[in-house]
């Protein structure tokens, strides 16, 4: 079966030229102009779709409200495209759940590169062995992708954020480089200036309410990076 995504763009040259693209190496694209046509297709196609490319500025919508919007339903991976390739557009892109940020004009190979790494990395392909992952009360769920808080409540969670806390969780008590969890999570190495990763990681934080733990199950190692501090115990019930 062909992977769903959905291209919001109010460029008609940008779209068509991203549809044809995506077309010709099996993806099935959808396609919307402004808010009205993205709310119109999520909401039909919410749980088919494999990954949505947003673009920021729309006619009648801010692509950024749009990405909240997807993030109070879905897990689904989005790339966000802006004209305005600004570090500040970056950061509120990732801090609302994002998980990958291109500046236009964009090359089509380049972004084909970085949605097959998103399919790649996201574990969608094949179920994870083992299912579930436990650690202070919080169940992680490999197949279904979700968390479960320690009261039995579903966490929030984007595409990002479940990468993440699936390396934590298969290597705790490891230590990781920004640049380590960087190129595992997007494909590619941070540059010397880019804090996207910490950003990240914050939101996790706050995702795990790790901010009113004495002891944080994401600790930073002072000059390397991150580690994941917690007990952890995995298996398929």
């Amino acid at each position: 079966m062909k992977r769903k995504i959905l291209v919001v763009d109010d460029d008609q040259k940008i779209r068509s030229l991203l549809k044809t693209y995506l077309e010709k190496n099996q993806f099935e694209v959808l396609l919307a102009e402004d808010g009205a046509s993205f709310r119109a297709v999520l909401e039909a196609e919410a749980d088919a779709l494999s990954l949505i490319i947003l673009d920021v500025m729309l006619p009648d919508a801010d692509g950024f409200g749009l990405c909240r919007l997807v993030r109070q339903r879905s897990n689904v991976p989005i790339i966000m495209l802006t004209a305005i390739a600004e570090e500040t557009d970056r950061v509120v892109g990732l801090e609302l759940g994002a998980d990958d940020y291109m500046g236009k004009p964009c090359s089509p190979r380049e972004l084909l590169a970085r949605i097959k790494a998103i399919h790649r990395r996201s574990g969608v392909e094949q179920p994870a062995a083992p299912r579930y992952f436990r650690f202070a009360g919080y169940v992680l769920d490999m197949v279904e992708r979700s968390l479960r808080d320690p009261a039995g409540a579903r966490v929030q969670l984007s595409g990002l954020d479940f990468q993440l806390l699936k390396i934590f969780v298969e290597r705790p008590g490891e230590i990781f480089d920004r640049n380590q969890l960087h190129e595992a999570t997007r494909g590619r190495d941070a540059g010397p200036y880019d804090r996207s990763m910490d950003v990240q990681i914050s939101r996790l934080r706050t995702r795990l309410n790790d901010d009113n733990r004495e002891a944080p199950l994401i600790k930073t190692v002072r000059g390397i990076g991150y580690v994941f501090s917690a007990e952890v115990r995995s298996g398929d019930e």
